[in-house]
C-alpha cells in the first residue's frame, strides 16, 4: 500500500536539469502521481523571491508534500520516493550491503562525477562558453568519473545487483548527457552500453 506521504506532491524543477530528470523518472517508474512545475534555472527564476518562498535555499529539484513540507536535494527526494513508495520495482535492494553499495554510488555521484561532467555540460551547452574558457581540470576529472564506470560496467549490467537501482538512475541522468560537455563516450563501451540499458527501462 502506497503511502499517504505521496499524495499531493509537488515536483519543482528543470527540463535541462539531469538532477531534475532523475527524481522526475523515479516517480514516474514508481508510478507516484506529482504535479510538475517549471523552475528556469537559466534565467535565475530559483533565485527569485517568489520560488524562495517555497526553497529559501534557491535549488531544483525541490519536492513538497502535501502536508506543506519540502524536501531538497536530488538523492535525497529519489530516496525517499523509493523508501515511501511500494517499491516492488527492486529500486532499493534489500540486502544491507547491497544498499550501502547503493548508497556509496550516489555519494560518489554527487562528490566525483556530477561536479565535473553537469558543470563542465552546463558552460558548455547552455552558457557556450569556449573550451578555454572552462576550468581545464572539468575534463580530466570528467574522464576519470567516466573511466571509473567504465571499470564496473565492463563486467556488470548494472552499477549494484542484477537489475535497475537508483543508482542507475541517478548516475545516467548526465552521463547520457556527457557529450554536451565535450566528453567522448566512444572510449566506454561498457557505459554506453548501460545507457541505452537503463534507457530502454524508464522508457526514455
Amino acid at each position: 500500500m502506497t503511502s499517504s506521504l505521496l499524495n499531493g506532491l509537488t515536483l519543482y524543477g528543470d527540463p535541462i536539469s539531469g538532477n531534475c530528470h532523475k527524481v522526475k523518472w523515479t516517480a514516474d517508474y514508481l508510478d507516484i502521481p506529482y504535479e510538475w512545475v517549471t523552475v528556469d534555472v537559466v534565467t535565475g527564476e530559483a533565485r527569485a523571491p517568489d520560488f524562495q518562498k517555497v526553497n529559501p535555499l534557491g535549488k531544483v529539484p525541490f519536492l513538497k508534500l502535501g502536508d506543506g513540507r519540502g524536501l531538497p536535494e536530488s538523492n535525497a527526494i529519489i530516496l525517499f520516493l523509493a523508501e515511501t513508495a511500494a517499491d516492488d520495482k527492486g529500486l532499493l535492494p534489500q540486502d544491507p550491503f547491497t544498499r550501502a553499495q547503493l548508497h556509496s554510488w550516489l555519494f560518489w555521484e554527487q562528490y566525483s562525477h556530477e561536479p565535473a561532467i553537469a558543470v563542465r555540460r552546463f558552460q558548455k551547452h547552455f552558457l557556450k562558453k569556449a573550451d578555454d574558457e572552462i576550468a581545464p581540470d572539468l575534463l580530466a576529472r570528467g574522464i576519470a568519473a567516466l573511466s571509473t564506470m567504465e571499470m564496473q560496467l565492463s563486467y556488470t549490467d548494472y552499477l549494484v545487483g542484477d537489475g535497475l537501482t537508483l543508482a542507475d538512475i541517478a548516475l545516467v541522468a548526465y552521463t547520457r548527457l556527457a557529450h554536451e560537455g565535450g566528453y567522448d563516450l566512444a572510449p566506454y563501451p561498457g557505459v554506453g552500453a548501460w545507457i541505452e540499458r537503463v534507457e530502454g527501462e524508464l522508457g526514455l
